[in-house]
C-alpha cells in the first residue's frame, strides 16, 4: 500500500503531556510547545501519547483530546504527527486508531498488550492486525519496548512477513538496547522501505551505523538541536564529530540516570529548558525533586545545553 506522505525519518519528539498542579491536562500550552519544538529544537515530527506522554495513565477520552490538540496546533507547522493508540483493550485501541484517522493524524503506533500478554509472534500479529484495520488509510508502526511490556518477542521475528498480514505496516519504533535484534530488522528488510526508528537516545549513533532511518525519544524535546547536529555530522561522514556529539549527550543522560531518570524528571527538565510548564506527572509517578532539578540544571549549563549555542570540537571535549 502506498501512502502519499514521505517516510517518517529524522528526529521525532516523544511529546510530554502538560498537566496542571491538580493533575488535569493543560491543553493551553500545546500551541506554544509546538512552536518551541520547531523553532528552538528543529524538531518537526512528534509521537503523541506514548511512554513520555503518560498515554496509558490517561483515559480514552483524554487521549482523544490530547491527540486532537496536537494535530490541530501542529497543522502547517509539523511534518508528521504519529499517535500511539496501544491499549490493553483491543476495542479501546481500535477506537483510538479510528479517531486518529478521523482527526487527520499521519500515522498510528501500537505497543504489545502487557497484562494478558501475547506470547507468540502470531498472536501479537493478530492483535496488531485488528488495530491497524480500524484505520486502513493510516501508516502503522509497531512500538517495541520489551522492558516495559514484558513481551520479549524479537522485533526481527515480528517483521518477517508482516506486510502479508498488515499491509499498512510502515515501520518500527525500537526502544530496546538489543542492537543485534535491531540490526537484523534492518538487514533482513532491506528491500522494504520501512522506517527504522530507534528509541534509546543515548545509543542513537550506534543505531545510525546499523541503518536507523530516524529516532523517537524524550530528550529530543530539549536536546533536539544538539542531536540534529549529530545527525548532520553523521550524514557528512564526519564520524569523529558525530561521536563527540553523542558522547556529550551521553554525559548528560548518564548524569541524570544516576540520579533517577524517568517521565517525572523529563517533565521537570523540559519545564526548565523550554520555560513552558509541564506540571507534575500523574500518579503513580511522583514529581521530580527540587534536588534533581537543581542538579540537572547545573549539568545542562556545564555542557552548554541551556544556551542553544552551537557545539564546537573544542568545548565538546571540555564538557564534563
Amino acid at each position: 500500500m502506498a501512502f502519499p506522505k514521505k517516510k517518517l525519518q529524522g528526529l521525532v519528539a516523544a511529546t510530554i503531556t502538560p498537566m496542571t498542579e491538580d493533575g488535569e491536562i493543560n491543553f493551553s500550552v500545546i500551541g506554544q510547545y509546538v512552536d518551541y519544538l520547531v523553532k528552538e529544537q528543529g524538531v518537526k515530527n512528534i509521537f503523541v501519547n506514548g511512554t513520555t506522554g503518560e498515554g496509558l495513565s490517561l483515559s480514552v477520552s483524554e487521549r482523544r483530546q490530547v491527540a486532537e490538540e496536537w494535530v490541530t496546533k501542529g497543522k502547517d507547522k509539523l511534518d508528521q504527527v504519529i499517535i500511539h493508540v496501544g491499549a490493553l483493550s483491543l476495542k479501546e485501541s481500535q477506537e483510538l486508531a479510528q479517531h486518529a484517522a478521523e482527526i487527520g493524524a499521519d500515522g498510528i503506533a501500537v505497543i504489545a498488550p502487557f497484562f494478558l500478554k501475547p506470547w507468540t509472534k502470531d498472536i501479537l500479529i493478530n492483535f496488531l492486525k485488528e488495530v491497524a484495520a480500524a484505520a486502513p488509510a493510516l501508516p502503522f508502526y509497531y512500538y517495541h519496548i520489551p522492558a516495559l511490556t514484558g513481551v520479549k518477542i524479537r522485533a526481527e521475528e515480528l517483521l518477517d512477513g508482516i506486510l502479508d498480514k498488515i499491509p499498512t505496516f510502515q515501520g518500527l519504533k525500537f526502544s530496546d538496547t538489543d542492537l543485534l535484534d535491531f540490526g537484523q530488522c534492518v538487514d533482513q528488510n532491506r528491500q522494504q522501505q520501512f522506517a527504522f526508528l530507534f528509541g534509546v537516545d543515548e545509543q542513537l549513533l550506534s543505531a545510525l551505523v546499523m541503518g536507523a532511518t530516524g529516532a523517537v525519544g524524550s530528550t529530543y524535546n530539549y536536546l533536539g538541536k544538539k542531536t540534529n547536529q549529530m545527525l548532520e555530522a553523521f550524514e557528512r561522514k564526519d564520524f569523529s564529530l558525530a561521536l563527540n556529539y553523542q558522547f556529550c549527550i551521553q554525559r548528560f543522560i548518564n548524569f541524570v540516570v544516576k540520579l533517577g531518570f524517568g517521565v517525572s524528571q523529563t517533565k521537570a527538565i523540559m519545564t526548565l529548558v523550554s520555560g513552558i510548564s509541564m506540571g507534575p506527572p500523574r500518579l503513580p509517578l511522583q514529581k521530580a525533586s527540587r534536588e534533581f532539578t537543581d542538579s540537572a540544571e547545573a549539568k545542562l549549563k556545564s555542557l552548554d545545553f541551556l544556551s542553544f549555542t552551537d557545539l564546537k570540537d573544542g568545548n565538546l571535549e571540555a564538557g564534563s
